[in-house]
Parts: structure tokens; C-alpha cells; sequence
């Protein structure tokens, strides 16, 4: 590397401070550090990194001057400003990042020394290590640390004199020193004291959810989320997983009705009700993806779970924090159960509850199921097969209902989603004069081959109701399971007319793009388990599988493996090797020694460099000037100074890398 000593603000000061190539590079590296950030930082932030990089490089490239420090200070000042307008505040997560890579472009346009290049490298380092702030998967992971290999090439080659003209061979030493760090950078993380949560959480300032199920339903809310096949959760059974009819997943239960939507009361009943396990119970670990509420989910009905939550008297299971990072915990439900078998009146009646004046024609056909036969049963049975022999259809798309959602879809339309059928049987149960409410959550799952365990995505949201009956409690009936009950035994895509904007995870189609994405989804899902979700209760599996008592082995024992690696990293430094050098120039030399001797001209020991290019040149005339080309610049690489506009290195390793003599001519 050539460094110019002057501070001059000559242009011809900068136009030696990095060779051009080497300076490309790092503004391109320092750029792909960024852009990940483009898409959370301010338009003016992305576009003032990118001027400053485009300035820099145009002048070492044409020979311009640097700004003045007085308007880099200006700058700063203005982009501090333009950062604490956008944000209101200079600390936290996003504030911090917008700093950061605010002044990382205006040291771009400081270049001025070894030391500014030095500056540049580790603030784009930081930078590396804040997007696993935001992201933390497989794929970003593995982006990142290509970045941590690019930054540490630069890094040697910002530090050796030449280093621009042997980017390769610096590259060999970044990934050298990589794979050494990586023994100890594992026993760090393994035996190292674990907090609760991933290492590198941050706390979620957007109380936005990411996706997921609302608190929230109203026609259309659930088929709109069918359309996607993100993963809601994965599940690992400890024995054999539910048949499809039984994988009823519980999530927010919605008591409240205005007329058009259903949601969560503001204050739940103090009481709850009594939760009896007949028969048959069923253990299983779920690993919830982010959706940045608290609801949790589990297998209808969950008994117990080993993360701190709490229940209402809907049954609904809450976390006190919203779900903002991955969250896993073990469960165990009932099968079988008896819920609320005896409630108050009060109570009751709340379930019954209709706004004045909706759905008349709604109430109308109930009051005449109820006149049949005013048992609960009886109505039941009367409203399922209403919808089972009326031309009822299942379909995503159904006609817009703005005026009374649930007459209009009962005697009009009658083409509907989960939460259309839902919806009107809870209404028309409650017309009866028999308590009902509304369950979301979501039903099915797909079992993966490559990890065995289940995946539900957010096309297996659902909607159902639940009724109470008298000396039974709360029964869970599902009125789409009549008119489509393909949707419960082989999954949504069966059970519908027109599959269209479903994707071909939910459609679940056969092929290798399918088998492929499900081991792909594997390792996502071992990368979450043993990596992100590497906390403190894996952690004390792994200590006592070591036979280590507690947090104070473990920290000897990290010790004593990280030293034992150091030395053993010492040993193969410093331990005598032969038949290979470290030196670029010399190897470069072998190679060509080796391509005359496959020749017939092998190099003697006791000959230096002059001496073999002479005796070859007097062997083969007609490779004299370009032998003696070499040999020079072997000389100059291997014993002349620095100098300052040649790279003998990168010339050596040129003119070997093209040097092919032939076989020399015999004679007829």
C-alpha cells in the first residue's frame, strides 16, 4: 500500500492514499455493509452515503479535491440535525444506525491517511454487527459474515505496503484468521452465561404487528391473511401428532359483537371458568414466529405452559409482553375436556348479547329454528344443516356485504370464508337465546419430512365458534367443516373452487421446488432452535451433558478450551514447515522455476535469480527478454524498498501467470 505522508489539499495529495482498485473495493464493500439499512433509514441518509462514496472515488479517480474539514463539520452538524427531526431523540436502535452510517459516509470524504482508512474499516464493522439487530436469519447471517471476510481483506491490504496489488492472497489470510477465530468464537458462544432471549435482542419500538391474527375479526380479515404462506409457528411433538380434525389451534377468543366485528372485551371476568382434562393428553414444544401482540397459541385446550402467561375467563392465553422475537416454550392439552360448566347468569347473558335492530331476517330464522325445537342441541343440528344443504360456498373471495354482513351472506350471497360462517352461527345461536362466541386461531398443519416436526403457516389461520350448553360447558363447533370439510381433513387449497393468489406452499403441490423448500425451511428452523433460541435452559442441558455443575465449571472450562486453542493456533503458526512459504514473491518464483524445469531447464540450488534467467536465456534465445523480465521483477519484489508508483508484486505474479513457454524444437 503507498501512503502519501503530505496533508496537502493539492489534488495530487489524494491520488495515492489507496491504489484505485483497492479504494473501489472498499467503497463497494462499505456499500454492500449499507444496504441493508436503505430500507428502515431516511431516503437523504441512503442518498448522501452513496454521493459520498461516488465523490470520493471520482477524486482519486480524476484527481479532484477533498472538502474542506470545515464543511465535513458543517455536514455533520446538518446530518446530527436532519437525524434527531426524523427520529426525536439521538439514542436508541434506529437513531443509532442512522448515525452510523451517516458518519461513515462522511468519513469517506476524510480519506486522508492510514489512520481515516483504518476508522472507515471498523465503523463498517459496527455497522455489520447492528443489522443482526434487526435480522437475524440464515441467509443475513451468512451475508454478513462474507461482509466480515471482504472488511478483514481490506483491512490487511489498507495495512501492507502493496497490499492492493495481492487481493487474493489477502483474501487467503482474511479467511485464515476466520476459520481460526471460529473454534473459539463457538466455545464463547456455547459456555459463555446466557441472558433470557437471544444475545443480540434489542427491544421492538414498533408495536405494529408483523403478521398474524388481529384481536380483532371482521369479514374479510382472515381470508386476507389466508393468502399468505409465511410460517405462523412450528410445533415438535413428543409423540405422534394430532389427526387433522384435532388440530384445532386456540388464539384470541372474541366475545364482543357490534354488528360487524367481533373482538376482545376491554375487562375480562375476574372469574375463571373450571377447565377439566376428561381424557388424553397431548405434549408438544411450538416455536411462535414474532407477531407483536401477546396473544400465545396452543392446541385446543392447553392445560399448562412453561413461559410466563396468563389466562382470561374467554380462555384466551396472553403473554404480559408482546410477542416481539421469537418465542418457544413447551405445552401440554387436553384432548378430551370439560370447560365452564357452570357459569352466572350475568355471564351468560353477555354471551347472548345482539345490538338492537341487526340482522332481522337473521333472528327471524332463528326464532323459527327455536320454535321447532328449543333445545340447544336441536338448534345446533338445524343451523349446520342449513348450512350443509343451501347452496352455501367456500371460497376466498367473496362479494363485498356493507350494509348487514350476516343477512346479506345468510340469504343473498352465500359465498363465504371461515370467519363469514363463523360469524353468522354465532349470531344465529345467540338469536336463539343460546350462548355463543367466536374462536380464532388457526386449524391443520403440515408435517415436514426433513425435520419432522409440524409447520402451521398463516393460510391455516381460522375462525370458529364455541356454545354453551348447560351441565356441559363450552362445545367447540366449527360451521365450516359442514359446508367445506375438505378444509379440515386435506387443508385449504382442497377446499376450494378458485385457488387463485394461493401460493404453492399452501396449495402444497408436489415436486422438488417443494422438497427443496421444506429442507430449506429444516435448517431455518434448526438455525432458530439452536442458534437464535440458544438460551439459558439449552444452555443447562448442554452443562449437565458436560458433567458441569454450574455457571463457575462452565467459566473454567471456557477458559481452559480457549487457551488450549491458542496454543494449539501457535503451534501450527510457528511450527516449521517445508515445501511452502509464506512469501508471495517466492512462491510466485517457484512456480515459474517449476514451469521452466517441466521444460527441461530446472533451476540448480546454488543459482540465484540473475543467474538462472542468463543460463536460460542461453539455453532458449527466444524466451531471454521475458525470463529476465521475471527474474527482475523478483529481485525488486523480493529485495528493493517500497516504492511508492510500482508494484513489483503484482507484476511478478502477471508476467508468471502468463509466462507458458513451449517445448523446445528437435532438430530433423
Amino acid at each position: 500500500m503507498i501512503w502519501r505522508r503530505s496533508d496537502s489539499a493539492h489534488p495530487a495529495a489524494v491520488t495515492h492514499l489507496l491504489p484505485h482498485r483497492t479504494l473501489a473495493l472498499l467503497l463497494l464493500t462499505l456499500s454492500a455493509v449499507a444496504l441493508p439499512h436503505a430500507v428502515r433509514l431516511p431516503v437523504w441518509i441512503t442518498a448522501g452515503f452513496v454521493a459520498c462514496a461516488l465523490w470520493r472515488y471520482l477524486v482519486a479517480r480524476r484527481g479532484l479535491r477533498l472538502p474542506h474539514r470545515g464543511l465535513l463539520l458543517l455536514a455533520t452538524v446538518a446530518a446530527t440535525g436532519g437525524i434527531y427531526l426524523e427520529y426525536g431523540t439521538l439514542l436508541g436502535l434506529d437513531a443509532g444506525v442512522a448515525i452510523l452510517s451517516a458518519m461513515l459516509g462522511l468519513k469517506l470524504l476524510e480519506l486522508r491517511r492510514r489512520r481515516d482508512t483504518n476508522v472507515a474499516i471498523y465503523l463498517g464493522y459496527f455497522l455489520i454487527v447492528t443489522q443482526l439487530l434487526y435480522v437475524q436469519s440464515l441467509p443475513m447471517f451468512g451475508y454478513m459474515l462474507l461482509l466480515v471476510w471482504a472488511m478483514t481483506t481490506l483491512l490487511i491490504s489498507a495495512n501492507r505496503p502493496g497490499g492492493g496489488a495481492a487481493p487474493l492472497e489477502h483474501g487467503r489470510l482474511a479467511a485464515t484468521m476466520l476459520l481460526q477465530a471460529m473454534p473459539i468464537m463457538l466455545v464463547i458462544f456455547l459456555l459463555f452465561p446466557r441472558l433470557p432471549g437471544p444475545l443480540w435482542s434489542m427491544p421492538d419500538t414498533d408495536q405494529t404487528a408483523t403478521s398474524g391474527l388481529s384481536e380483532e375479526m371482521e369479514p374479510g380479515s382472515i381470508s386476507e391473511l389466508s393468502l399468505s404462506d409465511a410460517v405462523a409457528f412450528r410445533v415438535e411433538f413428543e409423540d405422534a401428532p394430532p389427526q387433522p380434525r384435532e388440530r384445532y389451534w386456540r388464539g384470541p377468543v372474541l366475545p364482543d359483537y357490534d354488528g360487524r366485528q367481533w373482538r376482545q372485551p376491554e375487562e375480562s371476568d375476574p372469574a375463571l371458568p373450571v377447565m377439566e382434562p376428561l381424557a388424553g393428553e397431548i405434549r408438544y414444544t411450538v416455536t411462535l414466529e414474532p407477531h407483536n401482540r401477546h396473544w400465545l397459541i396452543a392446541l385446543d385446550m392447553p392445560l399448562q405452559m412453561d413461559v410466563s402467561a396468563r389466562v382470561n375467563s374467554e380462555y384466551h392465553v396472553t403473554s404480559e409482553q408482546r410477542i416481539s422475537s421469537r418465542l418457544r416454550y413447551t405445552a401440554t392439552s387436553a384432548r378430551n375436556y370439560r370447560l365452564g360448566a357452570e357459569l352466572r347468569d350475568d355471564t351468560l347473558a353477555r354471551y347472548r348479547e345482539l345490538p338492537d335492530d341487526s340482522h332481522p331476517r337473521a333472528r327471524e330464522l332463528a326464532r323459527d329454528w327455536q320454535q321447532q325445537d328449543d333445545a340447544p342441541d336441536a338448534v345446533i343440528q338445524a343451523v349446520l344443516e342449513h348450512f350443509a344443504e343451501q347452496p352455501f360456498h367456500y371460497t376466498l373471495q367473496p362479494p363485498l356485504m356493507p350494509d348487514d354482513a350476516v343477512d346479506e351472506f345468510l340469504f343473498d350471497h352465500q359465498r363465504g370464508f371461515c370467519e363469514h360462517y363463523a360469524g353468522a352461527f354465532t349470531v344465529l345461536m345467540r338469536a336463539a337465546g343460546i350462548p355463543a362466541r367466536v374462536v380464532t386461531g388457526y386449524q391443520g398443519g403440515e408435517i415436514n419430512p426433513s425435520g419432522g416436526y409440524m409447520i402451521v403457516r398463516q393460510s391455516d389461520a381460522h375462525a370458529w365458534s364455541e356454545v354453551f350448553i348447560e351441565g356441559e360447558g363450552w362445545r367447540r363447533v366449527d360451521p365450516t367443516a359442514w359446508v367445506a370439510p375438505e378444509r379440515i381433513e386435506l387443508g385449504l387449497a382442497e377446499a376450494l373452487e378458485d385457488t387463485t393468489g394461493l401460493s404453492a406452499l399452501s396449495r402444497r403441490e408436489a415436486g422438488w421446488t417443494r422438497t427443496l423448500q421444506l429442507r430449506w425451511d429444516a435448517l431455518n428452523a434448526a438455525w432458530d432452535r439452536w442458534v437464535l433460541g440458544y438460551g439459558p435452559n439449552l444452555q443447562q442441558e448442554l452443562l449437565q451433558r458436560l458433567g458441569l455443575a454450574g455457571w463457575r465449571d462452565a467459566l473454567l472450562a471456557m477458559t481452559g478450551a480457549i487457551v488450549l486453542l491458542l496454543v494449539l493456533i501457535a503451534l501450527l503458526l510457528f511450527w516449521p514447515r517445508t515445501g511452502r512459504t509464506a512469501d508471495p514473491a517466492v512462491r510466485a518464483w517457484n512456480r515459474f522455476c517449476g514451469k521452466l524445469a517441466a521444460r527441461g531447464l530446472p533451476r540448480q540450488p546454488q543459482e540465484g535469480p540473475i543467474d538462472y534467467a542468463r543460463r536460460v536465456a542461453e539455453a532458449r534465445p527466444e524466451l531471454a527478454e521475458e525470463v529476465q523480465r521475471i527474474a527482475q521483477r523478483y529481485v525488486a519484489s523480493r529485495y528493493q524498498a517500497p516504492d511508492r508508483d510500482a508494484n513489483h508484486q503484482a507484476a511478478l505474479e502477471r508476467a508468471v501467470a502468463a509466462f507458458r513457454p513451449r517445448a523446445k524444437r528437435q532438430k530433423a
